[in-house]
């Protein structure tokens, strides 16, 4: 039988046997390299001639996506139960069965088996497990990793189908899988609907009826059967399981019922149609400026809100005084200056394999915070929330002739690249430091209040500085209140901004308004209903309602709520009475 087995995988090179018993496990090497800082196993060479799919894999942690990728492999190697045999191309690391076996998206490359069992060659996205015990903001981190894949070179620009990967247990909708549901809806374009599948683990082939029902009533967007069913296959877990006399049989039905799915499988990955990942691209590029938007608006917010209130205690001031300032140029008034400043942050997390770079990308020109936390990006360049522009056009465009350069889409001014940083600096220091003593740290700008003293001459020459001539002219109450109309005007054209992307992303998004956007939501129509916007508030109130008209929304709030650390009773008491949960 050995023999025979080392005969038939001749041609795997690659592989060395972990476990001599029945069957006898072999580990494959497969070359790796990497796109970007994504880890790429390939298993063979690639024949350009042939048609290659593309799956993604997502799920809850602990549904089994490890051993369901070693059961393809299996499959297009042409692995039968009597091979008594059984390859493993995921390396699983031995962990508490409440820890995510993969921390990371890897893809997986199977070429040159298409004369075997497949028609077409395999690329396999294995992505981390969406609600683990590490926490919520990992899940953010999903996100920009298949945002980096998605739109690298060398990495996957169609995709031909999402897997949902769930256990034959999930037999109810629990918020945990109300939230992996959302989570995995949320990364798309309306566009990969059809081509999400459910990939059921653990199963016994009998029924699939209380997953079906669970999704059901998640009211999940995915391919649908003649039934109107979720498109879904069956799959068990125990195939490298030890055999004996007593086993053997079971063994061998779970075996053969699991080939028969995977068979069903690839003929759905045979008739389906590869779905270009522009749109979902967009999505992730979208959802992830939008995060940024909001930060910094509120940032900016909090910082004009505070300017206003230095002013008009510099106007009160002005009133109560003005005599006593029209006799003396030199006479001194206190007010509470509003200023910038660096403030020290830590955002690296462990778990992150050392590609958590952790920090903000900040704008030395606006003195804003254009993207925090920015984990992914070494480099301002490699950061979400630069886009390439026309130096010429001011905005993205092929002409000949014209130069594409990277621009901030958050920061005020939507500077140059090049006047970002993200570089560990002193916070001590407010210019360059020359101190070798004090400690360079990641940090962001924020907005503090110092009392400061000043004359009205030094105010008048403040106030006036960059205004033009004829406004100079004016009396300094009149400029300030002018600065103050500027500074509203400035606000509503921020708010502006990110209202738009809300509106873009209700163009093209599967799910526009998940949990990852839904205070961002509330604070958008907070500030428009201030403003007295009512057209824009009801368009947000109707997009919004999209999500509140579920009865799975407050399920949603209620894990959310479990795995976000450390509330205070303020926050949890307004948190109640917010959400009614």
């Amino acid at each position: 039988m050995a023999m025979n087995i080392l005969s038939k995988f001749a041609d795997i090179k690659y592989k060395v046997q972990i476990f001599p018993g029945s069957p006898s496990v072999y580990r494959l090497k497969p070359e790796q390299k990497n796109i970007g800082s994504i880890r790429r196993l390939t298993l063979g060479k690639r024949d350009p001639t042939k048609l290659n799919k593309t799956i993604l894999l997502v799920g809850e942690t602990g549904t089994g996506k490890s051993t369901l990728i070693n059961a393809l492999i299996n499959f297009a190697m042409g692995v039968e139960f009597e091979d008594d045999v059984f390859f493993q191309i995921v390396q699983e690391a031995r962990k508490s069965q409440t820890e995510s076996q993969t921390s990371d998206v890897i893809v997986y490359d199977v070429f040159g088996l298409e004369d075997k069992t497949l028609p077409f060659s395999l690329t396999i996205i294995d992505s981390p497990g969406f609600g683990d015990t590490k926490g919520i903001d990992k899940d953010v981190i999903v996100s920009e990793r298949l945002l980096d894949l998605f739109r690298s070179r060398d990495g996957a620009h169609e995709i031909d189908a999402v897997c949902l990967v769930l256990k034959a247990s999930d037999n109810r909708l629990s918020d945990r899988l109300t939230y992996v549901l959302d989570s995995v809806v949320s990364l798309f374009g309306k566009d990969i609907e059809k081509n999400i599948v459910a990939l059921i683990t653990h199963s016994d082939f009998v029924s699939a009826a209380n997953v079906l029902q669970a999704l059901k009533e998640a009211k999940m967007m995915c391919a649908k059967d003649e039934k109107d069913r979720p498109v879904h296959f069956m799959f068990n877990n125990i195939q490298k399981t030890e055999r004996s006399k007593r086993n053997e049989r079971t063994l061998k039905y779970a075996w053969e019922s699991t080939e028969g799915e995977i068979s069903q499988f690839t003929d759905f990955l045979k008739n389906s149609k590869p779905q270009n990942l522009i749109n979902t691209v967009e999505v992730l590029n979208r959802r992830m400026r939008l995060t940024a938007s909001i930060h910094n608006l509120q940032e900016r917010i909090e910082f004009i809100v505070l300017k206003q209130r230095e002013i008009k205690q510099t106007q009160e001031v002005l009133k109560k005084h003005e005599q006593d300032m029209k006799n003396n140029e030199d006479f001194k008034v206190e007010v509470d200056e509003v200023y910038k400043c660096k403030e020290p942050v830590d955002e690296k997390r462990w778990w992150a394999l050392g590609l958590n770079y952790g920090g903000a990308v900040c704008c030395e020109v606006c003195k804003e915070n254009c993207h925090y936390p920015c984990t992914l990006a070494l480099y301002p360049s490699h950061c979400e929330v630069m886009q390439y522009k026309c130096t010429i056009c001011h905005k993205t465009c092929t002409v000949s002739g014209h130069k594409n350069e990277l621009y901030c889409m958050v920061c005020t001014w939507k500077c140059h690249e090049s006047k970002h940083v993200k570089t560990e600096q002193c916070t001590k220091c407010e210019n360059k430091c020359s101190d070798p003593s004090h400690p360079k740290t990641h940090w962001r700008y924020v907005s503090k209040t110092r009392r400061v003293t000043r004359t009205k001459r030094e105010m008048k020459a403040m106030y006036d500085k960059g205004r033009k001539d004829s406004e100079k002219s004016a009396s300094l109450l009149g400029t300030l209140q002018k600065i103050i109309e500027d500074l509203q005007k400035e606000k509503d054209q921020f708010l502006e901004e990110s209202f738009q992307h809300v509106v873009r992303l209700d163009e093209i998004a599967m799910k526009v308004v998940s949990l990852a956007t839904q205070v961002q939501m509330d604070f958008l129509i907070d500030i428009m209903n201030e403003k007295g916007d009512t057209e824009k508030v009801m368009k947000l109130k109707e997009m919004k309602s999209k999500m509140d008209e579920h009865k799975q929304f407050k399920s949603l709030l209620r894990f959310w709520y479990c795995k976000t650390a450390e509330f205070g009773r303020a926050a949890v008491e307004n948190f109640r009475q917010k959400t009614g949960v």
